[in-house]
């Protein structure tokens, strides 16, 4: 059974939240300040961690950036409806996915799913993907573990980080088109104005540093993609 810490100060709605979720499989603690929500991220004992932006004694932020110190369980940020610079930030910050507030039970068990997929933190019964190494360069990627290593030394990245570099480096040399990102990465269509993409790659880059030239190995092209350079 897939365990999730629901993190909110609202009891109304961490109430209906974790009957819905009970209903739908999953088992659910639930916590209402940001200091439990670090201290039960990191024991290990949850598959995913549902964490709101406003909390009190300590914001969901500053929170996700403490859990991001010592695991990479994956996080889904509730953020208020409309509140990009918290969606951009959370993302930024090690976030696999926000679900804007007020929302429905359904959609939230949906995100789940996906991102759950994305981590394969549990069976899916989806079609057979190659397993074997990716290798583009000095990057390498072990699909079966999804443990990645940059220059032969580990690569720290979550899991929304891993599928997407992923699927730049089994299309390295090549651009690939934001909405193809999508679908292989996260398993959804492109939204408009959707950024996430280029929060995530902007992470990327960050751990990957520049080339030796100074730029960035994975360079966009506005309006289409992106694309992994190889060495």
């Amino acid at each position: 059974m897939t365990k999730v810490l629901l993190v909110d100060d609202d009891m109304e709605l961490t109430a209906m939240l974790s009957q819905y979720l009970m209903r739908e499989g999953f088992a659910v603690e639930t916590v209402q300040d940001g200091q439990a929500a670090v201290r039960e991220a990191m024991t290990g004992r949850h598959d995913i961690v549902v964490l709101d932006v406003m909390m009190p004694r300590m914001s969901g932020m500053e929170a996700l950036r403490r859990i991001r110190i010592s695991t990479q369980v994956p996080v889904l940020m509730l953020t208020a409806r409309g509140d990009n610079v918290d969606r951009i930030v959370g993302l930024d910050m090690g976030a696999d996915d926000y679900v804007s507030k007020p929302c429905t039970p359904a959609e939230l068990v949906a995100r789940l799913r996906a991102i759950l997929r994305r981590s394969e933190r549990r069976e899916t019964g989806e079609a057979a993907r190659p397993w074997g190494p990716v290798a583009a360069g000095h990057l390498l990627l072990t699909p079966d573990s999804r443990c990645a290593t940059w220059y032969g030394k580990p690569l720290d990245l979550t899991g929304t980080q891993y599928s997407l570099l992923e699927v730049l480096a089994r299309h390295v040399g090549s651009l690939v088109s934001k909405e193809e990102i999508s679908l292989q990465a996260f398993g959804k269509p492109l939204t408009p104005f959707d950024r996430r993409i280029d929060v995530h790659v902007s992470s990327i880059r960050h751990k990957l540093g520049a080339r030796p030239d100074g730029q960035p190995w994975i360079q966009s092209v506005r309006g289409k993609g992106y694309q992994l350079l190889g060495p």
